[in-house]
């Protein structure tokens, strides 16, 4: 799109909104940056960059000759585009972006891009780490936490862009279109955002949306969604499987790691060499490594990376062994079938902590997971009453059920009751809104909640 004379509306003062407004504001792009909180002080975010000193900057109320003002609006991730503000937008004539349409109108280089319900940040940071290891200049940037246009103006035309895109970012893109995109899974989540399962899907399909023969698209083998939605790609498709060996794609079989393509099958890893936990880590190693591999990393160059990558911090990351019980954080598990995963991952007797913010989540599956591994169910925040009745229901037993009113307590209550030989997890199949920030924030408290126990 020619983006000459255009001018911009950046809706939201967070870092995605912020870092739109300064990329806006570096190519002398008009821009009004705006937020609906009548309570937002301007002057304080005029402070976060002196690119920001001349903007005009609008809070509460949005004026009505801003529709007719501005070309192109620019969302937020955390901004509904079903809103009346949005439909007013749209019958203004006002294009509506996201901030990673933004960024891609200014990209010069190659673009791999990941999303999924689960796995998407251990998936972006293994194949970042990846391409930077095989030489590349790269930018990891999107969901994990940096926004794309915070580096976008650095790419060259030798650059490669790691994205981590969800299904909010997805929702605003038009022409976005990566060279190499992956699809890990999906399972119910955000429904409070997308309302029903169909409209989330869509949302995530939209990564491939403007790919073509050339380009190409990995999706997860056994999710039978992305399986049936694989028929409408018109890139390649590269599949992974956990469970079954493919003739052409990544599958694992038994504990190696294989790489099927043009009649060769070479062995990618023993996945006892991983230092990562659970089945949904390998088929997050197996999309990473297909992806690199498309992208024309050899398969020496990726196992390097593979044996000596970490845990991502607050998913499934070890913190600390106290008096023989070892302590896990997966605070980055806010829906059921990531915690489910993390469960599976674990391979002692457990004591659970979860519960947080509802997102119109059900949890049966994740208690069905169980299996018998947890031997105490530590619940906290709005979910937890919710949570208590289904695992009652589903026969779980109620004396194992604790309800804490903090995550201190929690923590406190788990080491109390555990034994050497233990293991403590936070997994909270929840979001951290109403306690805590961010799911970081709660990560962090748990971490050194942990570490501060009197052995």
């Amino acid at each position: 799109m020619n983006l000459n004379e255009k001018k911009f509306l950046v809706v939201g003062t967070g870092i995605s909104g912020i870092a739109a407004t300064k990329l806006l504001v570096s190519r002398k792009f008009p821009v009004i940056l705006y937020d609906d909180n009548k309570e937002l002080k301007i002057e304080e975010i005029r402070k976060k960059s002196v690119l920001l000193e001349q903007v005009e900057i609008l809070a509460g109320e949005l004026p009505g000759r801003v529709l007719s003002d501005c070309d192109i609006a620019v969302f937020s991730p955390g901004v509904p585009t079903d809103t009346p503000m949005a439909d007013a937008m749209r019958q203004a004539g006002m294009k509506i972006w996201g901030e990673i349409e933004l960024a891609y109108a200014f990209e010069k280089g190659q673009v791999l891009a990941v999303t999924g319900t689960n796995g998407k940040t251990t998936t972006t940071s293994l194949l970042g780490k990846i391409m930077m290891h095989a030489g590349l200049e790269v930018k990891v940037v999107g969901n994990i936490g940096i926004p794309y246009t915070s580096l976008v103006c650095d790419t060259t035309k030798d650059s490669v862009t790691v994205a981590e895109i969800s299904s909010f970012q997805l929702e605003t893109v038009h022409e976005f279109c990566p060279q190499v995109s992956a699809i890990l899974n999906i399972t119910p989540d955000h429904l409070n955002r997308h309302h029903t399962m169909e409209n989330y899907q869509q949302a995530k399909k939209r990564i491939a949306a403007n790919q073509r023969e050339q380009q190409v698209c990995v999706l997860n083998y056994e999710d039978t969604i992305l399986r049936e939605f694989s028929n409408q790609v018109k890139a390649k498709v590269v599949f992974f499987s956990s469970q079954r060996i493919l003739e052409h794609g990544i599958y694992l079989d038994g504990e190696e790691i294989i790489f099927a393509w043009d009649g060769k099958r070479d062995t990618v890893c023993n996945v006892r060499e991983l230092k990562l936990l659970g089945k949904h880590n390998y088929e997050n190693v197996m999309a990473a490594v297909a992806m690199a591999k498309m992208a024309g990393v050899s398969l020496e160059k990726i196992k390097e990376v593979l044996v000596t990558f970490p845990a991502v911090e607050h998913r499934i990351e070890y913190v600390v062994t106290k008096r023989g019980v070892r302590f896990y954080n997966d605070s980055k598990g806010t829906n059921p079938d990531a915690a489910i995963q993390a469960v599976r991952a674990m391979e002692w007797p457990t004591l659970l902590i979860g519960g947080g913010y509802d997102k119109d989540s059900e949890y049966d599956e994740w208690i069905r997971a169980f299996d018998g591994k947890v031997k105490k169910f530590v619940l906290l925040g709005a979910t937890r009453e919710k949570i208590r009745d289904t695992a009652i229901r589903l026969g779980y037993p109620k004396d194992d059920i604790i309800l804490a009113e903090s995550l201190k307590e929690a923590v406190t209550v788990c080491f109390d009751y555990a034994v050497s030989g233990d293991a403590v997890l936070l997994s909270p199949a929840c979001a951290s809104w109403g306690m805590f920030r961010n799911y970081e924030q709660r990560g962090e408290m748990f971490k050194e909640l942990a570490r501060g126990l009197k052995e």
